[in-house]
């Protein structure tokens, strides 16, 4: 199978979507010498053209996108050619309703803007599928092409009939028979048996709350029935070109897709990553995007999208201050990345997106973001020798889709726990201790890791709990949140509450009652070594057995109940947390469970704001902070960005960025 290296070539990759379409043809040859200028190696074309390329049924218009691709390559820039399946032309919902989406009422999600498009509807698959087929077939062979994107941001929901029927079948194929649903819905609550398959609907628009069961694997199957789409046209790609990679792009941490089953039919794995340049987490919430879609990668990832300046779907679109664009691409090289791209290359002068960023804005290529964007590209080349190399982590966070699915049915104890919130926070306190972190599924393999943090995980399987106890067991180190394995696969709450696994694991002998707080409150705690802090968001009338506490609760109707325990188990420690610790608190427990499971930070006695990574033998440092900072070194390194030598320490100004090699990595 072919993979980055294929595209990449011993280089990072610069670029980001090209779209000639939306401009004279006199403007391409001036696109062509900006991007040579900008040091741009690859750009994505044809993500939005269908309606170019198909302006009618069965018509095919290629000629203008043989004069660019051939204009690319002349100038020697590389193609990462899309199909542009994620945006049907407005003729096929006008001549196909049925290829329209609907919503849980029924109403019809009508053309006009993009991603409309019913995932289940035969009439689109065959007309996608045709489209990537000819594509596949004038360009395979191009010179200019070194990989296919596919679709884009695959998100689209539907409830219409059309996915009725798709629903029934993917239910047959997973249940085999009626009785096996009925049981795996608990069909028996609220009258809700089903006799036949044909009875069986979406869980559209109802009087009260919808059965979570048949909630959950509609999730699922909207997850494999867009993940269909994906892989018939990626097998029409590889049949006709197997040496080429082939990638679609995620959004981060999006809720849609199981990232983990996706990521397995991807020869590469992508992103887009837009922080808000006004979050002051947003270096956190980036370091988290990446290190997930690396452990979903297994190795180096491509940044596909990303923003040089504003976007435009913020109430507010604040532009990045000097040197963020600069800091947040580099932060990503330091993650794995060995591709930072941009949408998009040319701010567009119409339509929706007319005020999102471009690498080259309205105000041209005299711009100071124009500049920034060449300087970047000029030290992208710089980085070529890291392409390729691992980054090492032995923390791990576990997350899993279908827990996530099934952790936000209506119902539940307390809406105010997500999933999303609690693993920010949680890969947040091990960032600040400059602790790498992968992401890994809750069946893989834990025992290359030092420590293994489970901020939420409500819906456990019976292999991931036997993993769990067999990690530990085994000499790991575990740090589990609180309403973590709760229920089955089939989102049957386990007998206690918990699964007696996880509670024996834990030395915990019963969660007598959960006892979610409102917003803005939070409980007092204190331990010998945490100090006084406060939770927020969960709190438990927790019973341990051979746990000992190591922070208990002070003041309420919970005085004296145990909020954070610690139990030996096997050769391995468990600790449990059934609150939401303060951030310092939360900093102070993980950083804590990692030195007693042997885990030193990147580099000790960073300044606060100061990240450190290691990506193969080069020490990546990012000032996020906006003041310098002074950080000593333990040998001798040379910045591969700039040729100096440091032999005691190096001053980063305000998102400053080195990339330390050992200086006889360089002769």
């Amino acid at each position: 199978m072919p993979d980055l290296n294929d595209a990449t070539r011993g280089r990072v990759l610069y670029g980001g979507d090209y779209n000639p379409e939306q401009w004279p043809e006199s403007v391409w040859h001036d696109d062509i010498r900006l991007m040579r200028r900008a040091g741009v190696t690859t750009v994505t074309v044809g993500v939005f053209s269908w309606a170019r390329l198909e302006p009618r049924p069965d018509a095919r218009d290629f000629d203008w996108l043989d004069r660019v691709l051939d204009l690319l390559h002349e100038g020697g820039i590389e193609v990462c050619l899309a199909t542009p399946t994620a945006s049907p032309p407005p003729w096929m919902g006008s001549r196909h309703p049925e290829t329209l989406p609907r919503d849980e009422s029924g109403a019809v999600v009508w053309y006009g803007s993009r991603n409309q498009f019913c995932a289940s509807s035969p009439v689109y698959r065959e007309h996608a599928l045709r489209i990537t087929e000819d594509l596949a077939d004038r360009y395979g062979g191009h010179p200019a092409l070194r990989m296919w994107h596919v679709g884009n941001e695959y998100s689209t929901h539907c409830w219409c009939d059309g996915t009725a029927r798709h629903f029934r079948r993917w239910l047959r194929a997973r249940y085999g028979g009626l009785d096996a649903l009925n049981q795996a819905w608990g069909t028996a609550f609220w009258s809700q048996r089903y006799d036949s398959w044909e009875e069986i609907i979406p869980p559209r628009r109802a009087q009260y709350l919808i059965n979570p069961g048949q909630a959950l694997d509609f999730r699922r199957f909207t997850s494999d029935a867009l993940l269909e789409c994906f892989t018939a046209e990626r097998d029409a790609l590889a049949a006709r070109t197997p040496h080429i990679p082939v990638t679609t792009n995620f959004m981060p941490l999006f809720i849609g897709q199981d990232g983990w089953a996706w990521a397995a039919e991807e020869d590469v794995v992508s992103v887009d990553l837009y922080p808000d340049p006004e979050d002051p987490h947003a270096a956190a919430y980036g370091a988290m995007v990446q290190d997930l879609t690396r452990s979903q990668a297994g190795g180096p990832w491509v940044l596909m999208e990303q923003a040089a300046g504003p976007v435009n779907w913020r109430g507010v679109n604040h532009p990045k201050p000097h040197g963020l664009m600069r800091l947040w691409s580099l932060q990503a090289v330091a993650r794995g990345a060995d591709a930072v791209c941009f949408f998009q290359w040319r701010q567009s002068r119409q339509g929706s997106e007319k005020f999102h960023s471009g690498m080259v804005p309205h105000a041209g290529e005299h711009s100071r973001t124009f500049a920034r964007v060449c300087e970047l590209g000029a030290e992208l080349r710089e980085l070529a020798p890291v392409a390729g190399t691992d980054v090492p982590a032995r923390a791990a966070i576990l997350h899993d889709w279908h827990s996530w699915w099934a952790s936000v049915q209506d119902g539940r104890p307390s809406s105010l726990v997500s999933c999303e919130r609690l693993l920010r926070a949680w890969h947040q306190a091990l960032w600040e201790r400059n602790l790498t972190t992968d992401f890994a599924h809750p069946h893989a393999d834990l025992t290359d890791y030092a420590l293994v943090a489970v901020p939420q995980l409500y819906l456990l399987t019976d292999e991931a709990l036997d993993n769990l106890a067999a990690y530990v067991r085994g000499g790991g180190t575990l740090v589990c949140g609180f309403f973590t394995g709760v229920a089955d696969e089939d989102d049957r709450v386990r007998p206690g509450g918990v699964d007696r696994r996880l509670r024996g694991l834990l030395g915990i002998r019963t969660v007598h009652e959960w006892w979610p707080l409102d917003e803005g409150e939070a409980l007092t705690a204190e331990g010998a070594w945490l100090g006084a802090f406060h939770g927020t968001l969960w709190s438990e009338d927790l019973e341990p057995s051979t746990a000992e506490p190591v922070a208990r609760i002070r003041g309420g109707e919970l005085d004296g109940r145990p909020v954070v325990t610690r139990n030996a188990y096997g050769t391995g420690t468990a600790w449990y947390v059934s609150t939401l610790p303060e951030p310092a608190a939360l900093r102070a427990l993980l950083g804590r469970a990692a030195e007693e499971a042997g885990l030193a930070p990147a580099l000790p006695g960073l300044p606060a704001g100061v990240e450190a990574v290691w990506r193969g033998p080069y020490l990546f440092l990012l000032n996020h902070g906006r003041t310098p900072a002074v950080v000593p070194l333990p040998s001798a390194r040379t910045d591969l960005l700039t040729g100096r030598t440091h032999h005691t320490g190096v001053r980063l100004d305000r998102f400053a960025v080195m990339v330390l090699a050992p200086p006889e990595s360089l002769i």
